[in-house]
């Protein structure tokens, strides 16, 4: 799933410049920017017609983009969550106080995944930063699963695409909750 190391820096550019990117995931595309920007956090929560309320996932390369954003628990909770990574897991760990309040929305955890996805995790090292990461839809709509569907679903509304491969899952990631283990998204 190669791509072009000028796509990379275009994406990272936008992404330091407050902009929207639309990216494969390992389901379908999602929309992502800059998790500590609250002007690009507004505009993606505005375009998808989404709550604050419900929080965003964040997806890095690896567990070290997500540190400043969760408390670490204890090994024996986190061995499931590592196990599971890079891989099609989000996980809810607490928040660190530190976490802007519209990651974790009206919760004390947020959802992270370190993807396995090669090119979201090349996007989060081009940018050296976790991503939000929501599926590409105006809420209640189905996911885009392609550039087409981006373009038509959003008329030129994200700052850039990166086009690419998703990967093979079905539906988007399951979320489980890394303190007890319940699944919240299937």
């Amino acid at each position: 799933m190669a791509t072009h190391p000028w796509h990379l820096r275009q994406a990272a550019r936008h992404f330091w410049l407050g902009g929207l990117i639309a990216y494969p995931t390992e389901a379908v595309y999602g929309l992502g920017c800059n998790p500590l920007d609250w002007a690009a956090v507004q505009r993606l929560l505005q375009l998808k017609q989404r709550s604050i309320d419900k929080g965003l996932i964040l997806i890095a390369a690896d567990f070290d983009q997500l540190r400043p954003f969760v408390i670490e628990p204890a090994q024996e909770i986190m061995a499931p969550v590592f196990s599971s990574w890079p891989g099609a897991s989000t996980w809810l760990l607490p928040a660190a106080a530190e976490a802007p309040k519209w990651l974790t929305g009206k919760h004390c955890a947020i959802a992270v995944r370190v993807t396995a996805h090669p090119l979201a995790a090349a996007l989060c090292r081009a940018c050296n930063s976790p991503l939000i990461s929501t599926s590409a839809n105006i809420h209640g709509q189905h996911p885009a699963k392609s550039t087409l569907v981006l373009y038509k679903q959003f008329n030129r509304q994200i700052d850039f695409i990166l086009n690419g491969k998703r990967g093979a899952l079905k539906q988007p990631t399951p979320i489980k909750d890394a303190m007890n283990g319940i699944c919240i998204r299937a």
